[in-house]
C-alpha cells in the first residue's frame, strides 16, 4: 500500500468517527484496475499477506437483482469499498434467473479493485433445482439419498450433474474475463442445517466436494479457487470433512457460536490448512483491534450481508476498515 492512500484513509478515517464527512464521499485511490490474472497469483497473493494485512470483504446475499446493496453500505458508513466482495449464485427462482447480474457485478468490482468470492446454497437434488431457503436448502435428506447423489449413475446423481451444469456458463464468463473466483461450496459442512452436512469421512461432505471440484476442472473452470469451509462448532473435529490437499486451496471459518474466532478455533484451522491460506469466510461483527492484532494468519475476513450495520455500530464499522492492518479496494495489490 502506498503512503498516499495510507494516509488519505486515516484522515478520512478520522473525519468519518468526527462526523465531518458525509456518506456520499468518494475514496481516491491510486490503484489501476485489476487485468486477467490466474488463480495462482490470487492464492500467492493471500499467502504472502499472512501475519502482515487482513482483506476486508462484504458478502451481497439475495435478492440477485442488487448484488452490490451491501458493499454500498461499506461505502456509505466509512467512505470505502471493500477489498473483496461476496456474492452467491442464489436458489429462489426470481435470483436464479438473475444471476447475470450477480455476475456482471463481480466483473465491475474486479475491475475496480477488489477480489471475488462466490458461495452457492443449491438446492438439493431431491427436489427441483430452484427453491425457498427452508425445505429447498435448508432441508434434510437420508443418508441413502446422499449416497445416490454422489454415486454416479443413479437418477439422483444425475439431477445433480444437471444442476452443476445450469451454473457453468455463469463461471465461465468469469474465467474468460481472466477473474479468478473465491468459490466456496457446501459451506458449513459440519453443520446439519443444510442437506450436505454433518456427514463426516470420506463418504460424506468431502466426497461431494471433491467431485464438484472435478466435474467444473473437466469444464475448464481453472480460475476457481477452493475454498473450503466449516462453522465454529464447538463439537470440533473439522478435519473429518477435509477433502484432502490437492482438492482445496483455502481453508476457511463461519463463526456464528460466538462472535469471533477462539485461539483454539485459530489453532484448529491452522492445523488443518497447515501452509494454504485460511479465512474466516462468514461473521456477524466486524473485526476489533485485539483479533487483527493477535490471529494475524487470516487473509481475509468477510461480513454477512445484513449483520454490518445490524449487528455493528458505525464507529465499529470505521475502526475496523481504518485499522492499520485492513486492506480496502484500492489497496489489495496483486503482482
Amino acid at each position: 500500500m502506498t503512503s498516499h492512500t495510507r494516509r488519505t484513509r486515516i484522515a478520512l478515517g478520522a473525519a468519518l468517527v468526527l462526523g465531518l464527512v458525509g456518506s456520499a464521499v468518494a475514496q481516491p485511490v491510486d490503484a489501476e484496475a485489476f487485468p486477467a490474472k490466474n488463480k495462482a497469483t490470487v492464492i500467492q497473493y493471500l499467502k504472502t499477506i499472512a501475519g502482515t494485512n487482513i482483506v476486508s470483504g462484504q458478502h451481497n446475499k439475495e435478492p440477485a437483482s442488487l448484488p452490490g446493496q451491501y458493499t454500498q453500505q461499506v461505502k456509505d458508513v466509512t467512505g470505502q469499498y471493500p477489498g473483496l466482495w461476496g456474492g452467491d449464485l442464489m436458489f429462489r427462482g426470481q435470483d436464479a434467473a438473475n444471476r447475470q447480474r450477480v455476475i456482471d457485478q463481480a466483473k465491475t468490482e474486479w475491475a475496480n479493485g477488489s477480489l471475488v468470492a462466490l458461495t452457492w446454497h443449491a438446492c438439493s437434488p431431491t427436489g427441483p433445482s430452484t427453491c425457498e431457503f427452508d425445505g429447498g436448502v435448508k432441508t434434510q435428506i437420508s443418508n441413502a439419498q446422499f449416497t445416490q447423489i454422489v454415486t454416479g449413475g443413479t437418477a439422483l446423481n444425475t439431477t445433480w450433474r444437471q444442476r452443476m451444469a445450469e451454473v457453468v456458463p455463469y463461471l465461465r464468463q468469469l474465467k474468460d474475463a481472466g477473474i479468478p473466483v473465491l468459490f466456496r461450496p457446501f459451506h458449513e459442512m459440519n453443520e446439519t442445517w443444510n442437506w450436505w452436512g454433518g456427514r463426516s469421512g470420506a463418504n460424506g461432505g468431502a466426497k461431494i466436494f471433491q467431485q464438484m471440484r472435478d466435474y467444473f476442472d473437466a469444464q475448464g473452470l481453472d480460475n476457481l479457487i477452493w475454498v473450503w469451509n466449516v462453522q465454529d462448532n464447538p463439537q470440533g473435529g473439522w478435519s473429518g470433512y477435509y477433502p484432502g490437499n490437492s482438492y482445496v486451496d483455502v481453508v476457511s471459518l463461519d463463526v456464528w457460536y460466538k462472535n469471533y474466532p477462539s485461539t483454539a478455533d485459530y489453532q484448529q484451522l491452522q492445523s488443518i490448512a497447515g501452509t494454504k491460506p485460511i479465512a474466516i469466510a462468514e461473521m456477524g461483527k466486524v473485526p476489533h483491534a485485539n483479533l487483527l492484532q493477535s490471529q494475524t494468519r487470516w487473509s481475509y475476513f468477510m461480513i454477512w450481508s445484513e449483520q454490518l450495520r445490524g449487528n455493528n455500530s458505525n464507529t465499529e464499522i470505521q475502526n475496523t476498515y481504518f485499522h492499520p492492518r485492513v486492506l480496502n479496494q484500492g489497496e489489495v495489490v496483486l503482482p
